[in-house]
């Protein structure tokens, strides 16, 4: 549920009009209290790569491509949050532009580092490997000291592609030798050998023991592969996508993200013409049940449409006047309105910056409405005068818990009375009967251990909900056809129009791209569409209006290193009902 938009500017100095720039190293930026971190690393062929890290929001290791440095002049994109950097090399950083559908500045300034004029007997590259309880993950260690006397250090999950995470309270008094990461809790305390070629010692999450044997060079993750096609055939019916999807999927079956071996599980479902199919694969069944993390935000989407419809609220009210009285005062200038949450245009940051989970396992659980107000009463929602697209579980969860206040319902109770009820979705809820805990797919992390699931408070309405593949399936359906639901009561009477209201495009997202009511649109397709994701589940939801057909794609395992699996077999199946060339399934 991340989507990056961070904007940082410093003064720069311009390097020499013709000398050759090196743009080999760690840079820092921050937006208020979010810090960013990029990675550059440059071959003996002069090839660049690079990650980018968000690492108070957990975003480590995001992918930079398609890297292009003339002279000063450098860019590259971040292909999983659709966004490119475009500017210059300076003697201090990188002077730029972030465009993620609207150009704002972004400059990195160069981490510098003076080191000792003696290295300490621990500095240099280690790796271990952290085994027990299903784990068995690479860990890489840089240690340096600097020339004040204190010693530094970064840390690698190489197999999870978490580079570059930044050690703190790093302390050798030999042999004894600690650190701690914080964006990942954890720490680890032992001692270096009398020889110097080995650090043993435990790893605090466990605790588990985790040994490092010192090496000559650094170890680097897999690079990732480039996309690759399969070629198109005649538009595919609903009734004929399974059998397509067991031959473009058998590999995967075989030996891939839903092998045997994973426990993973897959369901698909389709409507095309009004004909339905669902099905699944691995360790799900037709009626399973999945976390459908940030597909949650257009039911949000759906809901505040429907009090508009109902006349409980409307778009342009300010969002402070669904608040507890008090919560947060009325700025002097413009304000954050409930379209402006809807619309990912709030200016208000991805995350708050007093998320601070005790359980990483369950990060969401224990944010409150408590913590949510006391972030937004030192924030404010005052609206910046220029807004641009930002991807903002926040701003999704501040707008579920402002129409449940005003209802006066709870977040689940709303989504029950306005969307879920009416549609009869009995097995799309926040929280589980028993019956339903049973039809639960156990969750999995990107290395397909078990995972927590994940529970949301205040934040319900950006990722909350749990569904079938049927259900989700049934709620595209109307999502298609609007106007032939024919419902009763007073949310039944005027769901119609709320999906039709919440289908209007309403702002800009990046070339290409718009946004309706949480709903994002791709003008080349003509689909509508969402992902999400949490800790064990990974999902993709799309309908076509056009062409009259949708499909949701549920996967029990979380977005790996390559990017999201039910992603890739969502967008898939889009282009196989549109008869286009399709995105490679195999491994």
């Amino acid at each position: 549920m991340f989507s990056l938009l961070l904007l940082l500017t410093f003064t720069a100095v311009s390097l020499p009009a013709q000398q050759k720039p090196s743009v080999a190293g760690d840079y820092t930026g921050m937006l208020g209290p979010l810090h960013l971190k990029l990675h550059l690393k440059v071959d003996a062929t002069g090839t660049i790569t690079g990650t980018l890290d968000s690492t108070d929001q957990g975003a480590l290791g995001i992918r930079c491509a398609d890297f292009h440095l003339d002279t000063q002049a450098f860019s590259f994109s971040v292909p999983d949050v659709h966004g490119t950097w475009k500017g210059t090399v300076t003697a201090v950083g990188l002077e730029g532009a972030w465009d993620q559908g609207v150009p704002q500045p972004l400059s990195f300034l160069r981490d510098t580092f003076v080191p000792a004029e003696k290295p300490s007997r621990v500095d240099g590259i280690w790796l271990g490997t952290l085994q027990g309880g299903g784990l068995n993950l690479r860990v890489q260690i840089h240690v340096k000291s600097g020339s004040n006397g204190q010693e530094f250090c970064t840390f690698d999950s190489l197999d999870q592609g978490a580079m570059g995470l930044q050690c703190s309270k790093v302390l050798f008094s030999a042999p004894d030798f600690s650190f701690e990461v914080p964006i990942v809790q954890g720490s680890w305390a032992g001692k270096l050998s009398a020889d110097g070629t080995s650090l043993s010692g435990i790893w605090s999450q466990g605790p588990r023991p985790l040994n490092f044997i010192r090496q000559s060079a650094e170890l680097s993750p897999a690079p990732v592969p480039a996309a690759t096609y399969v070629p198109a055939m005649a538009p595919v019916l609903a009734t004929d996508l399974q059998a397509v999807m067991d031959r473009d999927l058998a590999e995967a079956l075989k030996s891939g993200q839903l092998a045997p071996s994973t426990g993973a599980g897959i369901s698909i479902a389709v409507v095309e013409h009004g004909v339905r199919r669902v099905f699944s694969y691995g360790a799900a069944k037709p009626d399973s049940i999945f976390e459908i993390g940030s597909i949650t935000k257009t039911f949000t989407g759906l809901i505040l449409s429907q009090l508009v419809e109902q006349g409980k609220v409307k778009l342009d009210e300010p969002v402070r006047e669904l608040l507890p009285p008090g919560t947060v005062s009325k700025p002097a200038e413009d304000e954050i309105t409930l379209l402006d949450l809807a619309t990912q245009h709030s200016g208000l940051p991805p995350m708050p910056d007093n998320f601070k989970p005790v359980d990483m396992s369950n990060p969401y659980a224990d944010y409150t409405t408590t913590n949510l107000y006391a972030f937004l009463a030192k924030q404010t929602v005052a609206k910046p005068a220029k807004t641009g697209f930002v991807y903002s579980n926040l701003g999704f969860g501040l707008l579920g818990q402002a129409l449940a206040n005003r209802s006066g319902l709870t977040y689940p109770d709303l989504l029950k009375e306005e969307v879920t009820g009416p549609l009869g979705l009995r097995d799309t809820t926040v929280s589980l009967s028993a019956e339903q805990q049973a039809r639960f797919l156990t969750g999995h992390d990107s290395e397909h251990h078990p995972a927590h699931a994940w529970d949301l408070d205040a934040l319900a309405g950006a990722g909350a909900i749990r569904s079938t593949a049927g259900d989700i399936l049934t709620y595209l359906e109307a999502n298609l056809q609007p106007d032939e639901l024919k419902m009763a009561g007073q949310s039944g009477a005027t769901l119609a129009a709320a999906l039709k209201q919440q289908h209007e495009l309403r702002a800009d997202v990046s070339p290409g791209m718009r946004i309706a009511l949480a709903w994002l649109f791709e003008t080349e397709s003509g689909n509508y569409w969402h992902n999400g994701a949490t800790g064990g589940y990974s999902a993709y939801a799309f309908f076509n209006p056009k062409g009259d057909y949708a499909a949701v794609v549920l996967l029990n395992t979380a977005i790996g290193n390559n990017g999201s699996f039910a992603d890739r077999v969502g967008q898939h199946i889009s282009q196989r009902l549109a008869g286009k060339a399709a995105i490679s399934l195999a491994n």
